[in-house]
């Protein structure tokens, strides 16, 4: 068997992390509750596993050694705000409306039943009547044997908003996780969607923290890493009326391998099987691209304000169509 490593050192809540697989290596930025068995002192922290066993850690990192083939599934992600116009998007996405819908509520903290009830009640005015409430939280484990069998049965799953960092902790590395990434790689007509938290926690990495003219400090911002699901990419949302400009080019500068995605309220983007993302929604989207930099100041820590030279950005509305892979824009 081969055995990975991967070490780091304590910075801020967060963690930098070095994962070594055969002659490649990948940093990252990771809290310890997502590394099973780390052994932590004041400074440093160290553990090794077997990379069957970590898809928390290894399941992005190892992507490009796997290379797989185009998604065949879809997803939908949301910069959050009103969601009733992606509902009936949803609804005319999926091959017919008496499919079953789950939402899933894992992000939501205050009441998810509320939170579903009004989801459902309005996906059954749109001509969806099944529309079940998926529960994956502390009392609810994600592979218990009933919601697994109803996610491989859903045509859709819609992971509401709240905070992206619950759906990691209960998400990452279980079986739940393995079908969802299963379906949206070989099932055509399985349809998934987020929106606000839900579409931040689509990504390769994810923010959780960084406000105002602050985060663009060194330390300023959290990245933590995400479901995976489209692993190129780093989604903020709520992304113009919160100001978060700053924040994602930060990130961009942390992790300039990845294209920034910022996702304003109302507004969103398709991903279909072997076609360019498609905008939707009455606002913006913003796209940052940090593959070809010239300058990078980029630091973990210390307070200093970063910089950089070389962004390419775009700013897209309803109806562009732009490729995003992890070669970076065209």
């Amino acid at each position: 068997m081969m055995w990975s490593t991967v070490s780091g050192e304590v910075i801020g809540r967060a963690k930098k992390v070095s994962v070594s697989l055969g002659n490649k290596r990948w940093r990252y930025k990771i809290k310890p509750k997502y590394l099973p068995g780390y052994r932590r002192s004041s400074h440093f922290w160290r553990t090794s596993l077997l990379h069957q066993h970590s898809p928390t850690v290894l399941t992005t990192a190892t992507s490009d050694l796997l290379a797989p083939a185009a998604p065949q599934g879809t997803i939908v992600a949301l910069g959050g705000g009103y969601d009733t116009p992606l509902l009936a998007l949803l609804a005319g996405l999926l091959p017919t409306r008496t499919a079953p819908i789950e939402v899933l509520t894992t992000a939501t903290t205050h009441d998810p039943a509320r939170t579903h009830a009004a989801y459902a009640k309005v996906l059954h005015g749109l001509g969806c009547p099944h529309v079940g409430h998926l529960k994956v939280d502390e009392t609810h484990p994600a592979d218990a044997p009933a919601t697994l069998d109803r996610l491989r049965a859903a045509g859709l799953v819609f992971m509401s908003g709240g905070d992206q960092e619950r759906l990691t902790e209960f998400l990452l590395g279980t079986d739940f996780l393995g079908i969802i990434r299963e379906r949206y790689q070989h099932d055509a007509s399985f349809l998934l969607a987020g929106t606000s938290a839900g579409a931040s926690a689509l990504g390769g990495q994810m923010l959780v923290a960084g406000r105002g003219w602050r985060s663009l400090l060194s330390g300023g911002i959290d990245v933590v890493p995400g479901l995976g699901l489209l692993p190129h990419l780093l989604i903020d949302q709520h992304f113009i009326e919160r100001a978060r400009y700053p924040r994602l080019l930060h990130a961009v500068l942390a992790y300039p391998h990845l294209l920034g995605l910022g996702l304003s309220e109302e507004t969103g983007l398709i991903f279909r099987a072997d076609q360019p993302a498609e905008v939707f929604g009455d606002e913006v989207v913003v796209l940052v691209d940090g593959h070809h930099l010239t300058v990078n100041t980029y630091q973990p820590a210390g307070g200093r304000p970063i910089g950089g030279q070389g962004f390419r950005m775009s700013l897209l509305v309803a109806g562009d169509r732009i490729a995003l892979n992890a070669a970076g824009l065209a």
